[in-house]
């Protein structure tokens, strides 16, 4: 057999651009070299951008990347590159903005950009294109034929169009509001009615199919709710619509039933039939939200998908050094789904006795199958209605099903499960480390706060260079400097793991990324954060991303963060950071709330500053202080054990003293703080006040 000639992908990290350094593309990695091949050559670029769970990039590599004629087409024609969206965020971003300006349409993966090589900016872009001609898409040899011609043709066309593209971005950044303008609590009400007015009040979600579960819109509904509960009039449907849709989801295909943990989305309005990809980023704020949600309902289902969840993450994607992988792919033996689904026949000849026709009832086997002849496992009846029918107690039927499960779960493993990317990102790992924080303490279960600690430690000891953040490890290796995503998440899960666990070196290292954020990310003059640091590779624009996306807007959790950090420690640049980031973002929080809601959580901290508590005493005895508090679902309230042998403690912390032989609790209410409160019933009084 003979060899298989490699292309310059070959010695990269990314799964991703691995999966590529076999194809007869000549690729290269974006970079200088490549730009400058560009041109000297005169040729334009082509740019894939994509990711190793995407099954459509799959689909095109397969069709055009793997097809010689098609390839030689390509590297005659244009400079290739590929890039891993994962690994740069901000080349993805840039482009993905680009490409709906040129098109009008939403973008995706893979992202197909063509680049004028003079300036890096665009001309004509797309997602996938099909190898031959169908579904009103063009055959994508025939797409690069017109492409190369139009360039090569048209010089002061394609200069033109990147000159106007340019200062379309440029104007994207709305006006900061100045100090005379009141930042009010209107866009938080406005919020609640945008999200309520497309809501699915059946399926619950949002919008129709695709169906994404949009964590972020969720805990805004329950915030908002919160904020109700104790006034003359709380606001009992925005708890319903964050429960109805958790409910439906849990009983759905985008849960995994065997496993844990959650698809991307569904592809149908009722969430049984995912895309299969498992993604770190959409499960860490999924894991949290149940956690918080149980807390707030005691809704049993809460407690089980939210311990599952942490279960499938620990079990799965959790790498020996103590960082998480990004993802799973929906693909194994290259196709879709085909490492989830059942016939019948295999579920019965697994199942024993009565187990079989109980499994049935609940997971729906006596109907139509449901993906491609066979099922994926969705719930289809309650547990009440099948103990009527079947007889037997509601307990009694839940083991039944649960060791069915594991049965089938065993089985699985023995399939060949789909590729994991294996790289550890920073802004991920954050997600996954606040997640596991809030269920250790919301679930009682201290080994995922160990987890939380063995990752933020992982980060701090393999991601940490030179006094930088990195935003990417794999094999030993980190590499691209960090993003605005990596130091603001991470810095928002740090806040969080020291109330499951206070640590003053997790402390030090949330002060180091602050300062960071201020010192490489903040635009002193007109506010906000930019995606790159001011050191950062020059792009052809440098984006200030404000609206939560499939990740949250990382301006939305530096301001967020960074005000808590700032009342927590009494540190007046963290806070003038934070409102000068709200007011930066006003008119986008007031013309489109729903599309900014970490913005306007952050604004809510803003207007009803944070309640934050300090527990000084024994260890023990503070943490049952700590965990009796964290029962309660109070979202703006921070509760910190520290021991009284804690020294040296920075800021306004210093001033929260421990008492001799007598464990003592300190609220604040932003720069205001109470007497020190001597006994849990006191302090209990005080959590009970309706605060947070």
């Amino acid at each position: 057999m003979p060899d298989i000639k490699r292309n310059r992908l070959a010695g990269e990290t990314s799964p991703y651009l691995l999966q590529h350094a076999d194809n007869p593309v000549d690729w290269y990695p974006w970079g200088s070299e490549a730009l400058q091949v560009a041109r000297d050559s005169g040729k334009p670029i082509l740019l894939s951008v994509g990711y190793s769970a995407c099954h459509w990039c799959h689909v095109m590599a397969h069709e055009s990347f793997e097809d010689a004629d098609t390839a030689q087409l390509m590297n005659e024609t244009f400079v290739n590159i590929k890039v891993d969206r994962e690994e740069r965020p901000d080349i993805d971003r840039i482009y993905q903005t680009a490409h709906q300006l040129l098109t009008q349409q939403a973008g995706g993966w893979p992202l197909t950009m063509f680049i004028n090589p003079e300036d890096q900016r665009p001309f004509f872009s797309g997602t996938y294109f099909p190898n031959v001609q169908r579904h009103g898409l063009p055959a994508f040899p025939e797409l690069l034929k017109m492409v190369s011609s139009y360039f090569h043709e048209n010089p002061d066309q394609v200069r033109g169009q990147g000159q106007q593209l340019q200062k379309i971005l440029a104007s994207l950044v709305p006006p900061i509001a100045g100090e005379g303008v009141a930042l009010t609590a209107e866009p938080l009400a406005t919020a609640r009615e945008k999200i309520a007015a497309n809501f699915d009040r059946e399926y619950g979600g949002t919008g129709g199919a695709p169906k994404f579960p949009h964590p972020t819109t969720l805990d805004r509904l329950m915030r908002h709710w919160r904020n109700t509960a104790h006034g003359a009039d709380p606001d009992v449907e925005a708890l319903f619509l964050v429960t109805l849709t958790l409910t439906r989801m849990a009983e759905g295909g985008i849960y995994d039933h065997l496993g844990g943990g959650f698809c991307r989305y569904s592809v149908d309005r009722y969430w049984q039939i995912p895309h299969f990809e498992k993604m770190l980023y959409d499960n860490g704020p999924l894991l949290a939200l149940y956690a918080q949600a149980y807390i707030a309902t005691g809704e049993p289902l809460f407690e089980r998908v939210a311990s599952e969840t942490a279960n499938w993450i620990l079990s799965d994607m959790r790498s020996p050094d103590g960082g998480f992988y990004s993802s799973r792919d929906a693909d194994s033996e290259g196709e879709e789904g085909l490492y989830y689904v059942w016939t019948a026949e295999e579920i019965e000849s697994l199942l024993a006795g009565e187990d079989y026709p109980l499994f049935t009832r609940y997971f729906g086997l006596d109907q139509a199958a449901n993906f491609e002849g066979k099922w994926h496992l969705t719930i289809h009846a309650p547990l009440a209605d099948i103990a009527k029918e079947l007889g037997g107690s509601e307990d009694d039927l839940r083991e039944r099903i649960d060791a069915a499960r594991q049965i089938l779960l065993e089985q699985r493993a023995k399939r060949i499960a789909p590729g994991r990317d294996d790289k550890q990102l920073t802004s991920w790992n954050a997600l996954a480390i606040r997640g596991l924080a809030i269920a250790g303490r919301s679930l009682s279960r201290p080994e995922l706060t160990d987890a939380a600690h063995d990752a933020a430690s992982f980060i701090r000891k393999n991601l940490m260079r030179d006094g930088r953040l990195l935003a990417s490890h794999k094999n030993g290796e980190s590499k691209f400097g960090a993003y605005l995503d990596d130091h603001a998440f991470l810095l928002d899960a740090l806040l969080e793991l020291l109330q499951s666990r206070w640590q003053i070196e997790h402390l030090q290292f949330a002060m180091e990324l602050a300062d960071l954020l201020l010192q490489h990310f903040y635009d002193e003059q007109a506010g906000g954060f930019y995606f790159t640091a001011d050191d950062h590779e020059a792009l052809m624009h440098r984006p200030k991303p404000l609206a939560d996306e499939a990740l949250p807007s990382g301006n939305g959790i530096a301001a967020f963060a960074l005000q808590r950090l700032g009342f927590l420690l009494g540190e007046t640049r963290y806070l003038e950071a934070a409102e000068k980031t709200l007011r930066s973002a006003w008119k986008a929080m007031q013309d489109y709330p729903h599309g900014h809601v970490t913005l306007v959580t952050a604004l809510e901290e803003y207007l009803q500053h944070p309640e934050i508590i300090i527990i000084r005493g024994d260890e023990d005895e503070a943490t049952r202080w700590r965990d009796s508090a964290a029962k309660l679902y109070s979202p703006r309230r921070l509760v910190f054990a520290i021991r009284a042998d804690a020294i040296d403690l920075p800021g306004a912390l210093a001033e929260r003293k421990a008492l001799p032989e007598q464990t003592v609790a300190y609220r604040c209410v932003g720069n205001r703080c109470s007497l020190p409160l001597t006994s849990w019933e006191a302090l209990a009084t005080e959590l009970n006040d309706g605060s947070g």
